[in-house]
């Protein structure tokens, strides 16, 4: 069975919707002509996903996601690897609440997933579009500051 699993490394669990967030994760995947395969989201640590950025992409600075992309054709499957903290940093940094920061970043790793890229201005601007369509779509989107 296909479907969307959640983990934590190094960080406690985060109040989630699980069955939420796979109704907004599958519309997306769907919605953009895809379908799902296996997902995971690993919450964790700065130092974690700091480690994660050093081993695997030779970058030596923190970030919010890292995603792994082990697609194949239409089938989207990969890791998300999402630092909590950044989460909680960028929230207050662009006044947004916690929850819709999470949700914006797993929608741009699963937007990497089923085939956005965010190299250039244009193609940044294009995702962060695509975040803000399928943000509107979720309960979420309607929390205030």
């Amino acid at each position: 069975m296909k479907k969307i699993e959640v983990f934590y490394e190094d960080v406690s669990n985060v109040a989630l919707d699980q069955e939420e967030l796979e109704k907004h994760a599958e519309f997306l995947i769907n919605n953009e002509k895809k379908e799902l395969g296996d997902v995971s989201i690993i919450f964790c640590s700065d130092e974690y996903l700091l480690r994660i950025n050093e081993e695997y992409l030779n970058h030596n600075y923190y970030t919010d996601i890292i995603t792994f992309d082990y697609c194949e054709n239409t089938v989207i499957s990969g890791d998300l690897f999402i630092s909590l903290e950044r989460i909680t940093e960028n929230a207050g940094k662009f006044r947004t609440t916690f929850n819709k920061e999470l949700y914006r970043v797993i929608f741009h790793g699963l937007l990497h997933l089923v085939g956005f890229k965010d190299k250039t201005d244009a193609e940044q601007e294009k995702m962060r579009e695509k975040e803000e369509f399928y943000l509107k779509g979720t309960e979420i989107d309607k929390e205030s500051v």
